[in-house]
């Protein structure tokens, strides 16, 4: 998964403008949303991916942040850019041993900070920015148009076999924009290497689960979810969707946050007025008289867009695993961005919703939060990592996970 680009947000922000355009076509939803807070669990400091592809690295460090203060560590900030480096590194061997038929991009999976973590370690943030290039916050549009480049020459092999260097060749380009990475730092007084810090810290990587809820795949097995940023071929769990939404809700119930990659290309993800809804369009059978002759004027375009022109909560969909799947088969719904769930509120309503922690910087209604519909989320959802502690015995027994 990737964050949007800005040019794409600010595509999609403009898209949603025009559907909220003419003020007399707002319907009786015009009341603003108001949200109550009912679980609020504690997170480290909303952070900004700026304009880097890297959505997937801001999740999984948060959370396993979160995780770190949750287990009675100290409250950490840590490096996003040493995890991306090193994703860089495997993601580029892979790419060429598989002749460049492989994905390689800047995005990534929420499998990858734990295997990360698991293999290399981590540092703090103020040992490994990753600035190295002469900007205050990340801008990967070179490095990334550079590394690609570079790939597809070695891949091509010029000189019909692949020469010695090139691994020296990648690794000075990437030392170039993130900086080298450390062998050993100094942190608050104590000298460590990567793999001595993310030691000292109380997280197990066994710990962490990736579960997915899809039909094409049997339930109770793992399968690796069929997504080009899946780089790893990470194996993920699938449950049934209910379930997926159980092992959520008592994740949060019991102090537990959620890394979730999902879809922020719907209509319905408003990121300015901080909120995703599912709307239900409108029918004709729904309309009075006045409305009923605004909407025949109304475009194809139009039409589709009305559902989407709501400045408060509104009907939405019914979501069913039929449903989802089909959102997924035909690639409405796709790995777009990584996030973390820390929370649940309600609405003036009384609907749920999932409180939502960002990585887009804090400019915004609620700071770098927003607040995600129990429907957005059931038809959005592409997958979850979660504490194996959190989920529900009952699933833990079919899903076959063993006690620690």
């Amino acid at each position: 998964m990737k964050k949007l680009s800005i040019l794409a947000l600010a595509a999609i922000v403009a898209a949603q403008a025009q559907a909220e355009a003419p003020a007399d076509s707002v319907a009786a939803d015009t009341a603003k949303f108001v949200f109550t807070d009912i679980i609020t669990i504690p997170t480290t400091s909303v952070k900004d991916q700026n304009k880097s592809g890297t959505c997937w690295c801001f999740a999984g460090t948060s959370y396993f942040e979160d995780e770190i203060v949750r287990k009675g560590g100290d409250s950490l900030d840590i490096s996003e850019m040493y995890t991306v480096r090193l994703c860089y590194e495997e993601k580029a061997e892979k790419f060429v041993r598989m002749y460049g038929q492989t994905h390689f991009a800047a995005g990534g999976s929420i499998a990858d900070v734990p295997y990360v973590w698991k293999r290399y370690g981590a540092v703090p943030e103020e040992v490994y920015s990753g600035l190295n290039y002469g900007e205050e916050k990340h801008v990967h549009g070179e490095l990334d148009a550079a590394v690609t480049a570079y790939l597809k020459a070695v891949v091509a092999k010029p000189n019909r076999k692949l020469s010695t260097a090139w691994k020296s060749g990648l690794k000075g380009i990437l030392d170039a924009y993130f900086g080298e990475v450390p062998e050993t730092f100094e942190y608050k007084g104590k000298t460590y290497t990567p793999r001595s810090f993310a030691d000292a810290q109380p997280l197990d990587m066994a710990d962490y689960v990736p579960v997915t809820s899809f039909t094409h795949h049997p339930y109770y097995e793992t399968f690796a979810v069929e997504v080009p940023d899946n780089w790893l071929w990470a194996q993920y769990y699938n449950v049934p969707l209910d379930e997926l939404k159980a092992i959520v809700d008592n994740s949060l119930e019991k102090g537990y946050t959620v890394v979730w990659a999902a879809d922020v290309s719907e209509g319905g993800f408003k990121w300015t007025d901080g909120v995703a809804l599912m709307p239900k369009g409108k029918t004709e059978g729904d309309m009075d008289g006045t409305e009923l002759s605004r909407w025949v004027k109304l475009s194809d375009k139009e039409r589709a867009n009305d559902k989407f022109n709501f400045k408060g909560p509104v009907e939405e969909i019914t979501v069913t695993p039929e449903l989802r799947q089909e959102m997924y088969d035909n690639q409405e719904t796709t790995d777009d961005h990584g996030m973390e769930i820390v929370g649940v509120a309600t609405d003036q309503n009384g609907a749920r919703y999932y409180k939502v922690k960002n990585s887009w910087d804090t400019n915004q209604i609620y700071d770098g939060f927003f607040y995600v519909s129990e429907p957005y989320f059931l038809a959005k959802t592409v997958d979850i990592l979660v504490n194996r502690e959190a989920i529900p015995g009952v699933i833990a027994k079919k899903m076959n996970l063993k006690k620690k």
